[in-house]
């Protein structure tokens, strides 16, 4: 049975610019009636913007008002130089000033918030307990990237002016220095959406259309070439934190071996992480885009139910 929340028409949405360094646009989704429950800051990964919290290919309600139906005041950022945040010099956008401008936005907020990250944003979720930990009252990891203190580096196979190309794992990659990496057919395909039945497949073309490319530095930093990746030094603000990280079936890079290890990492740093793989949830049918597919409102239904456990 679905745990599709009656979506209410008249919840709050505004739209603004927050003054942090460099400038974040956000939605903000504030639920009908006023419930006590914590700010939720949902943050988006790579080739995307926060719409991808907002509606689904398909045209439904996406996690920004299933948590707002739930009685989360929701916050959806745009990364700064991504998407209605505005145009940044590429060399200038870095993890660091990704991290910087969240980190404003979640010290602006009224009172301290639940940090939900996505994909490439799961380190600079990691950066910010680091250097906002007392704003950030718990974390929800879906598919996130690691810090990189567990990401390996990978070898150059070949460096060109513009370009290098890495080994990760069985594959080779290309990643460009000076321009933004594309999403093609393979990586939406086989990375993005997998081989469940949850994605809304009679929009697969659409959401393809919908996608942007990753920043040329942030894609270098995912990929921890020469140890770029944000790490993690003084990891005093994980102690006792609530930590939920959760992947899916059809995920190829979040598998139960490389998610859990993330969670047994962040215990043995002091937080108080719960690993999810979905299917042991009774979720199935999955892929790294979760939060685009048809049971969209079951898996939110599970995350709110966590965080009104942990907090």
């Amino acid at each position: 049975m679905s745990n599709q929340p009656d979506i209410r028409e008249d919840m709050h949405r505004t739209s603004v610019f927050a003054a942090t360094d460099p400038a974040v646009y956000y939605d903000t989704i504030q639920p009908v009636l006023t419930t006590g429950k914590p700010p939720l800051v949902l943050v988006h990964g790579a080739a995307h913007t926060g719409s991808c919290y907002l509606q689904t290919p398909d045209g439904q309600p996406g996690w920004a008002q299933q948590f707002a139906t739930l009685g989360f005041p929701v916050i959806v950022p745009d990364w700064p130089g991504v998407g209605r945040s505005g145009r940044m010099d590429y060399a200038d956008l870095t993890g660091e000033v990704v991290c910087r401008a969240l980190g404003g936005l979640i010290a602006s907020l009224d009172e301290p918030c639940v940090l939900l990250t996505h994909s490439m944003s799961g380190a600079y979720g990691w950066r910010l307990v680091e250097t906002h930990g007392e704003r950030i009252r718990a974390v929800i990891g879906v598919a996130p990237s690691p810090p990189g203190d567990l990401e390996p580096v990978p070898p150059i196979l070949e460096r060109g002016d513009d370009y290098v190309i890495i080994r990760r794992g069985a594959f080779e990659r290309r990643v460009d220095l000076l321009q933004p990496t594309p999403f093609d057919d393979d990586l939406v395909e086989n990375k993005l959406v997998g081989a469940g039945a949850q994605f809304p497949r009679d929009y697969l073309d659409a959401y393809k259309r919908s996608l942007g490319a990753a920043p040329p530095r942030l894609s270098y930093e995912r990929s921890n070439i020469e140890g770029s990746q944000l790490r993690i030094t003084e990891p005093a603000s994980f102690r006792n934190k609530p930590i939920l990280v959760v992947s899916a079936e059809h995920d190829r890079d979040h598998t139960p071996e490389n998610d859990g290890a993330l969670a047994t990492w962040l215990a043995d740093i002091g937080a108080r992480p719960t690993y999810w793989y979905l299917p042991d949830q009774g979720i199935t049918g999955n892929g790294h885009m979760m939060m685009l597919e048809k049971n969209n409102a079951d898996i939110a239904a599970l995350i709110a139910g966590w965080i009104e456990a942990k907090i």
